[in-house]
């Protein structure tokens, strides 16, 4: 299996290459929406439009007066963006994803994608097209030897600062030796995780370590009046410079945790949350969004793919906190405040550890038994571990 692998960079450009890149990411953003408007007015006649119209629309455009601008960037991320653009529509009729949405220019993500015919990569050196000079990458780690980017894709965050990313085939990524051991993870918000082993990982709380810096910056923002240009301008990328430093932080600890897990065990069991759901609680809202527990799962995911491991989500209606792993017995209810507890069969549970040790013992039934890893109404031809039916025996 050949793994297909992202390395981002930041780089520096100079004046005219921030101009010409600013010029793209605009001419981007309106082909998009052009287009999505095109496909949105065609769909209310109930016609369809697929990518090749939107492209002739395109070379359209590009001829008229109004949109003669288009002829001065690239060609290859307008070309790009219709292609996203099929994707989004794909994934709207497979009921995947909601229906495409217009780009802003404030709040979206500013992003344009060259394929190998709108750059040279040469000696370290990458020239995109329409520039006469390579970027100034500053290369924090080396690309695979021997390898060349397929696609590179340019972005600006909204603290200003000017990223590319570089897909390739990275022959490095190999499945690594099977092992034995096997873990269960239980996630949580006074320690991000409590492993079966009884380790416990303390959550960093990126977010309440800067949250003052976080919270004078923002007021500083709100008294700049939205006409205030520069002075508000100013403000807006202190904020966003703080938000960034936060996410980044985040970002490397849940690297550095995924790998050394995917690492050790063979078979990692987590489980199935509904985050989108927890987060609509007010009370836990701001720590559940820093603890990023969809992100380590998508990180623990992808990584188990990697490497030859396998990844379990058990149900989410198991009641692995409320299970004893020693006796099986299952308690009433259980307030979150209530960290340890004492079974009736006299066995002492850490709450946390109890959860992971019980979502182990559930999947590794999922192995065994061959259950589904997801809940049945997601998963038409497989079973929670957690649901497996007992077969009546006759008398």
């Amino acid at each position: 299996m050949c793994v297909k692998r992202a390395f981002k960079y930041r780089f520096y450009p100079t004046d005219a290459q921030a101009a010409e890149l600013s010029r793209t990411l605009g001419c981007v953003r309106k082909v998009y929406n052009l287009a999505l408007a095109a496909r949105t007015e065609a769909w209310a006649r109930q016609e369809r439009v697929n990518y090749n119209a939107t492209s002739a629309m395109l070379t359209a455009w590009k001829k008229t007066e109004e949109l003669a601008f288009l002829n001065d960037v690239s060609s290859v991320p307008l070309q790009q963006c219709l292609r996203h653009l099929q994707t989004a529509f794909s994934n709207f009729f497979a009921k995947r994803a909601k229906y495409p949405r217009f780009k802003s220019k404030k709040k979206s993500r500013k992003s344009a994608e060259y394929t190998t015919s709108g750059f040279r990569f040469c000696d370290g050196r990458l020239t995109l097209a329409k520039m006469n000079e390579p970027l100034g990458i500053v290369w924090s780690r080396p690309l695979p030897e021997g390898v060349s980017p397929s696609t590179v894709t340019v972005s600006q965050d909204a603290a200003g600062r000017w990223f590319v990313s570089l897909l390739c085939e990275d022959p490095a990524v190999s499945p690594l030796p099977a092992s034995d051991q096997a873990v269960g993870i239980d996630v949580g918000l006074e320690h991000l995780l409590a492993l079966s082993t009884g380790e416990k990982i303390a959550n960093p709380r990126h977010e309440r370590k800067d949250r003052a810096r976080l919270a004078k910056a923002q007021r500083n923002l709100s008294r700049k009046a939205k006409g205030d240009g520069a002075n508000r301008e100013k403000a807006r990328r202190k904020v966003a410079k703080i938000c960034a430093r936060i996410a980044d932080r985040r970002r490397d600890h849940l690297h550095k945790l995924t790998t050394r897990l995917v690492r050790e065990n063979q078979t990692l069991v987590i489980e199935d949350l509904t985050v989108r759901n927890m987060v609509k609680n007010r009370s836990l809202a701001r720590a559940i969004s820093d603890a990023a527990w969809s992100d380590f799962r998508s990180m623990l995911e992808y990584k188990g793919a990697w490497y030859g491991r396998e990844v379990i989500a058990v149900d989410r209606f198991f009641p692995s906190s409320k299970l004893c792993s020693h006796c099986g017995t299952v308690q009433g209810t259980m307030p979150l405040d209530v960290r340890t507890w004492t079974c009736e069969c006299g066995r002492t549970h850490d709450r946390d550890v109890n959860a992971a040790r019980n979502l182990l013992a559930a999947g590794l039934a999922v192995t065994v038994c061959g259950a589904g890893v997801r809940p049945q109404r997601r998963t038409p031809g497989g079973q929670s571990a957690t649901k497996q039916k007992t077969p009546r025996r006759e008398p």
